[in-house]
């Protein structure tokens, strides 16, 4: 646990999935930790915590949550569970949006008959198939296509599910 931003700077590696971050900390504020986080390219995600009121300045902040204190002990352990839970679905998208923009291309560029004679092909699909499995239960247990890829493109445009 760090005692101010500088700390909290100096303690951050790719090991770090979840950041909570309250937005007045002595040295750098929460503010700035969360922006140099961000500027970084860490891929954590980060929780506001603090007794700030949130005003439209929220807006161009990079967080993924924010709590305004008093928080519960199962409010704070709820929020770091769901954060950890988006991560993974994230990383499953990232994977399945090159997946099928690989079998897109494939399709725009093989034959009927070439894709069917293909084994890496069948793969790709199988492989394809296996993520939409793991991201459908991830986002809870959709069960059609059309509500699957509903849901990835209410994610993809910053909705949540």
């Amino acid at each position: 646990m760090a005692q101010n931003g500088d700390e909290a700077l100096e303690m951050l590696d790719e090991a770090v999935d979840v950041v909570l971050l309250d937005r007045m900390m002595p040295g750098l504020s929460g503010d700035e930790v969360l922006e140099r986080i961000r500027d970084s390219g860490f891929e954590c995600r980060v929780a506001m915590v603090t007794a700030v009121e949130p005003d439209f300045d929220i807006l161009e902040m990079g967080f993924d949550s924010y709590l305004t204190k008093p928080i519960r002990s199962e409010q704070l352990h709820e929020t770091v569970g769901n954060l950890l839970e988006r991560s993974t679905y994230d990383g499953l998208l990232q994977e399945y949006y090159s997946l099928v923009e690989k079998q897109a291309t494939l399709e725009a560029t093989k034959s009927s008959a070439e894709l069917a004679e293909s084994e890496e092909y069948a793969n790709l699909t199988e492989r394809i198939d296996n993520l939409q499995d793991d991201l459908s239960q991830t986002l809870g247990g959709i069960e059609d296509d059309e509500d699957f890829i509903a849901t990835l493109r209410g994610l993809g445009n910053g909705d949540e599910h």
